[in-house]
């Protein structure tokens, strides 16, 4: 499977805005974006006083973002898109639907960890339960009713006794159900629109992919 090796703060100076890809950093003076916010490179001073961008360099910066946030590359991020084509109702909006639905992005909106990256790591190790069934696959959509729980051998690690104090009152979503005490959580239904966390504008993607 790709993975992007390359400093993520580089990603967040091209976007122009925070993605808050390394988590609790971001929030301190230490962020790569705080000190340079232009774009990486040579040239990226410059790019902050280029022309107004044509409405391709809208829709691929919009698209790009999506993908960042997400940390999803771009021939898995075109398959959602086309299973987002294939159901009722908005592509754009069923999009989101999709990527919010992830094992990796529960995780993380759980309050498990700090950034999706390491919500995905976590993943991968094989922490987690869906339904009493281990899965390790960042991808895995859940769905409502389905369970998520920390894997039994997992629960002494330090990283999940310190959940409880860690977490943020108010961070876990309305769709999911959380119990810190048995590390568990619950999809109460399917998340909406209004339940992403990051500012994307879906229908520049959706004119993306329809040139």
């Amino acid at each position: 499977m790709a993975r992007y090796t390359d400093p993520v703060c580089r990603l967040c100076r091209r976007e122009g805005e925070k993605l808050f890809l390394k988590g609790e950093r971001c929030f301190t003076p230490k962020c790569a974006f705080e000190r340079r916010s232009y774009p990486a490179g040579m040239h990226g001073k410059q790019a902050q006083f280029r022309r107004k961008e044509s409405d391709y360099a809208l829709q691929l910066r919009a698209k790009q973002k999506a993908r960042r946030v997400y940390g999803i590359y771009e021939r898995q991020f075109r398959r959602y898109f086309q299973q987002a084509q294939r159901q009722r109702g908005l592509t754009g909006v069923n999009l989101l639907i999709l990527l919010e639905s992830r094992l990796d992005n529960v995780v993380y909106r759980l309050g498990f960890t700090d950034s999706r990256a390491q919500a995905r790591q976590l993943v991968q190790h094989g922490h987690f339960t869906v339904n009493e069934q281990l899965v390790n696959i960042p991808s895995f959509t859940v769905k409502p009713g389905d369970v998520i729980s920390v894997r039994d051998a997992s629960r002494q690690n330090m990283h999940f006794k310190e959940v409880p104090q860690r977490l943020e009152a108010g961070r876990v979503p309305g769709w999911l159900s959380f119990d810190a005490a048995s590390l568990t959580a619950k999809v109460v239904t399917a998340p909406s629109r209004d339940d992403v966390d990051v500012t994307l504008n879906e229908q520049l993607i959706v004119e993306y992919y329809s040139r």
